[in-house]
Parts: structure tokens; C-alpha cells; sequence
């Protein structure tokens, strides 16, 4: 039976690069669940190797270093698909993923992930091709670090979030789920004391409106001269 979808899928989320048909047979494979923020949908090391489809909601996704240091990987929003790589390759879990506001889900067991595939071409090639973004976006990553101060690496990533990730309001882009900074700095690969003058040298210059744990970006244009985009 055809599912009505009325959602808008972020561009880059595995349910936006599905046909239709294919889109509605992986939605209605499994029941859906409900999370709340903070629980924890994947753990690093386990050896499970089922997959996630995130309906609605955000994650984070997170890596415990070898120094003990728990660093942010990326953000992942309804429409995506988290844990694809333990289901191919049957290594245990590299990353964990947690949920960072109310969110529904379902849990697709490797074998049906895999059944899916062999009988949706199509789906197989857009699962790859979100690897493959997925791989680029971590290697701009890399040479973000390399190529470019602190101050713009931040820039950077709030411009990423919010043009994916961010809703509209009357005073500019909001980014949906809380950041904290020391995950912002995470993901700029900065120092927490950096990312809070940096921030501090946007809100000065009109660029972001801050509260606690928000981001709004009010002056989109103005940040992306910052990041030098």
C-alpha cells in the first residue's frame, strides 16, 4: 500500500535519494519507535549490525578517542540512515548515536537491509552514492583543518548546519537541536576558548544570535564572508 509522505526530506538524507516506491517499502518494513533526547540508539564497539532510518528527530554521532575523549562526527536528521557501515562490512560499531531531540525510528535488521538492496537496484546505487558524500564531506573535513584558521573553520560548520539542518524563524536560520560548544568545537576540530571568541566576534558583528545551547543564524550572507565561502 502506498504510504502518504508528506514529509520534506533533507537533500543528502538516504529517504530523499529513493524513488517513491522504494522510499515507502523501506519506511513500512519495521515498526517505528520513539526516543528521547539523550538515549543512545548505536553504541561504538557493539557487534549488532542492524541499521537505523531516522523518520523524525536529530542524532549526534560520536567517537570515543583512545585519550578517552568522546569527539562529535556528524548529525544525522529525519530521513537518514545510521549504521550503515557495520550492516556492509560486519565490523563492530565505530561510532555511537545518540538522539539529541524527541525522535522516531526504525530498526532494520541486516538481513532485510540487505534483501531490500537486491531488489531495489536503485536503492543500493543511492546508498552507496550517501557513502560516498558522506566520505567527501569527512575528507573537506581534513583539509578544512588544514586550509583554514579556527575563526573560519567555525564559520564554516555553522553555515553546513544551518543550511541543512536549520528552521526558519522571524530573526534568521535556527539550528533544530541543542550544540553545545565543546561539540562545535568538536566538529571544527578547534579549542573549546577558540570556538567561544569566535562565536563571541559573530554575535559582535550581527552575524549569529547565541542562547543557551542555540545558534540562529541572522545574517547568512555576512557568515558565509566569514567562513569564505
Amino acid at each position: 500500500m502506498r504510504l502518504v509522505d508528506t514529509a520534506t526530506w533533507a537533500p543528502g538524507t538516504y529517504l530523499h535519494r529513493l524513488a517513491p516506491a522504494a522510499r515507502d517499502s523501506l519506511r513500512s518494513m519495521t515498526p517505528r519507535r520513539r526516543a528521547a533526547p539523550g538515549d543512545v540508539l548505536i553504541s561504538q564497539g557493539a557487534r549488532d549490525r542492524h541499521v537505523i532510518l531516522l523518520h523524525t528527530g536529530i542524532s549526534k554521532v560520536t567517537v570515543l578517542t583512545s585519550e578517552g575523549v568522546e569527539s562529535l562526527l556528524a548529525i544525522r536528521v529525519g530521513g537518514d540512515l545510521i549504521g550503515e557501515m557495520s550492516a556492509l562490512n560486519d565490523l563492530p560499531r565505530s561510532a555511537t548515536a545518540t538522539a539529541c531531540t524527541p525522535m522516531t525510528y526504525s530498526v532494520i535488521g541486516r538481513a532485510q537491509l540487505r534483501a531490500f538492496l537486491e531488489q531495489q537496484p536503485s536503492a543500493a546505487l543511492a546508498l552507496a552514492g550517501m557513502v560516498a558524500d558522506r566520505l567527501r564531506w569527512a575528507n573537506q573535513f581534513r583539509v578544512d583543518f588544514t586550509a583554514y584558521s579556527a575563526k573560519v573553520r567555525v564559520a564554516r560548520v555553522l553555515v553546513k548546519i544551518a543550511l541543512a539542518y536549520g528552521r526558519r524563524t522571524p530573526t534568521g536560520l535556527e539550528i533544530g537541536f541543542e550544540l553545545t560548544q565543546s561539540e562545535l568545537a568538536s566538529l571544527c576540530g578547534a579549542a573549546e576558548v577558540t570556538v567561544q571568541k569566535s562565536l563571541r566576534d559573530f554575535r559582535r558583528a550581527g552575524l549569529i544570535v547565541t542562547g543557551y545551547r542555540t545558534v540562529t543564524v541572522v545574517d547568512l550572507e555576512g557568515l558565509q564572508q566569514a567562513a569564505e565561502l
